[in-house]
């Protein structure tokens, strides 16, 4: 278990040039376009405090870092702090592990993708708990009708992995890993040892596979009452907010950051 010291910390990957959503995205960071009543941004940041991770870093490309410090600020009014750092350039996931080193300063860390929007009391209650325990690293994994677009686990009768691919063309299972990921303090390191793929990047499948190797990586299989949306296409976009629209009729407020730090009375 976690003690005093040694705290989780939050990074929210805000980078990319959001290609995928041009031209709405030429001069607007894809993470503060809109999903139904609240910039997209605001939906990880709120899955961060559900999870109880009130240290949290934003990355963001340098031409709109400005646009979220404006937005954010410090996150006092929240009961939260909001630290914010440069992404030079889109050099893969990992990257912020290397960009946000300081920050971390050899704590646990829980990375959100900043187009992603999870909702659902399982996923909420299933997140904290694994925010809990600082060893190993910890994905969280849902079926998808198209799971040749994402990373692809093959899992097997216990929850072991069988094999791990990034966008596979014939993919073994339905399973593709989502936009939240937990690591120890190791990570940092992890990162730092890898090496750009034939796109030029670094992988997350590759950062996996550090903790994979060592027996260390383990998979949360997400179901019913998880609701997950890679926002990051117009199609997608749209469906999150149809779907945020219907639930927050019949449930209450989605991803408000004021709602839920009043709930844990943080403010």
């Amino acid at each position: 278990m976690l003690n005093s010291s040694q705290k989780m910390k939050g990074i929210l990957l805000a980078g990319g040039s959001g290609s995928r959503l041009a031209p709405m995205t030429n001069v607007v960071s894809k993470q503060l376009l809109p999903v139904y009543d609240k910039p997209m941004i605001y939906y990880p940041l709120v899955t961060l405090m559900q999870a109880n991770i009130r240290d949290v870093l934003l990355i963001a490309t340098p031409g709109h870092l400005s646009d979220y410090q404006q937005l954010l600020g410090t996150g006092k009014q929240w009961g939260i702090q909001l630290h914010y750092a440069e992404q030079p350039s889109p050099d893969g996931l990992p990257q912020a592990f290397k960009i946000g080193a300081d920050f971390l300063d050899q704590a646990s860390v829980m990375l959100l993708l900043g187009d992603n929007i999870f909702f659902g009391n399982t996923f909420e209650n299933r997140l904290a708990q694994v925010a809990q325990f600082s060893s190993g690293a910890t994905v969280f994994s849902i079926p998808h009708r198209q799971p040749g677009n994402y990373g692809v686990v093959e899992l097997g009768p216990s929850q072991e992995i069988f094999s791990l691919e990034e966008k596979p063309q014939q993919p073994k299972s339905d399973q593709v890993i989502t936009g939240a990921y937990i690591f120890d303090s190791r990570v940092v390191e992890f990162a730092k040892m890898l090496h750009p793929s034939d796109r030029g990047e670094t992988e997350m499948i590759d950062l996996l596979r550090c903790y994979q190797k060592q027996g260390e990586l383990h998979v949360e299989s997400l179901g019913e009452g998880t609701n997950w949306f890679d926002a990051g296409t117009p199609q997608m976009l749209l469906e999150a907010s149809l779907a945020i629209a219907t639930t927050q009729r019949e449930q209450g407020l989605i991803g408000c950051p004021h709602h839920t730090a009043k709930s844990k009375e943080w403010v």
